[in-house]
């Protein structure tokens, strides 16, 4: 099996070290545009084998992308953050610019590959490799609803001081503010949360989950790394490991949830295929009111995609 990890910074670097620990493939590949960068990350990772005990070999690559061919997953992490004084639409046009020639380049190399999108505005950002990629959607998807339950189950864990590995819950929606967390669907060892926490406190983790992002940001001065890449890194290990794993995703949806064309999150089984399987729960009518206005807003965010396509 071969992963490339395309962007060497924080987050790809933290999810190309995950999955060559986990050994989840025999050859991993690190690309970055920054000239020996990536050489330096892998060469760094690959000398923690002999201690933490892994063969997966590591490579890196500074823009060749011969050296990703036959890759049988490819996580792209590249992008720039969001700078002070820059719009949204700003971040869009740089962003969209990189993932595009990021994917002809992955797909020139490696049609058969599975792709995973990690740069932001997560959700639009999908969709520009979707259009770039010319394949099924199935194979074209977003990380964000791993991560973003992720913060909700450890924040849960710390107000009702359990082990996060007992909590289970499900995310819908956008990546960022207008994401939908099912407390309905959430459980710890099995029993409903609602059984365990009040309304209020309840809400105001949910409300904590969906800012998650900009509390790191606030704190660390720059976006987080760790979670994401480890998220990133969960994904691969369910495709190459065929797990058939429950994960909220950023999925494209025609006509689930009575959704057409549009990225956004939901749960998904993900196995060696990529999405075999989009989930519709049954969701009430205040829940579906949430999923609808969050679709309402990433449509919003992919016109303007569609828009700079349009003029380009």
């Amino acid at each position: 099996m071969k992963v490339t990890v395309v962007g060497a910074g924080n987050v790809g670097a933290t999810c190309a070290d995950v999955i060559a620990h986990k050994e989840l493939c025999n050859e991993l590949v690190l690309v970055d545009i920054k000239p020996n960068f990536a050489e330096g990350k892998a060469l760094d990772i690959w000398q923690t084998a002999p201690i933490n005990l892994y063969d997966t070999r590591i490579k890196g690559s500074t823009d060749d992308y011969t050296k990703t061919a036959n890759s049988d997953v490819v996580v792209i992490t590249s992008g720039l953050p969001r700078k002070p004084g820059m719009s949204r639409d700003d971040l869009i046009s740089t962003n969209a610019a990189i993932v595009k020639s990021v994917t002809e380049n992955i797909i020139a190399h490696s049609p058969n590959a599975i792709i995973i999108i990690v740069s932001n505005p997560l959700d639009v950002m999908t969709y520009c490799a979707y259009l770039t990629a010319k394949i099924d959607p199935s194979r074209v998807f977003g990380m964000a609803g791993i991560l973003d339950t992720a913060r909700y189950r450890a924040f849960l864990a710390e107000a009702l001081n359990v082990s996060p590995k007992d909590i289970q819950a499900v995310l819908m929606g956008g990546h960022g503010d207008t994401m939908v967390p099912l407390p309905r669907y959430t459980t710890v060892g099995g029993i409903p949360v609602t059984e365990l926490i009040g309304k209020e406190e309840l809400d105001a983790i949910v409300e904590r989950t969906k800012k998650g992002g900009g509390e790191l940001v606030n704190l660390l001065g720059t976006s987080a790394w760790y979670a994401p890449g480890a998220a990133a890194a969960q994904m691969v290990e369910a495709i190459l490991r065929d797990q058939k794993r429950i994960f909220p995703v950023c999925a494209w949806l025609q006509g689930e949830y009575g959704l057409n064309g549009v990225y956004m999150g939901v749960p998904v089984k993900l196995g060696r295929k990529g999405i075999e399987q989009i989930i519709e729960l049954k969701l009430n009518d205040d829940e579906m009111k949430l999923v609808n206005e969050s679709a309402a807003a990433v449509r919003e965010v992919m016109a303007v995609l569609d828009n700079m396509n349009a003029t380009a």
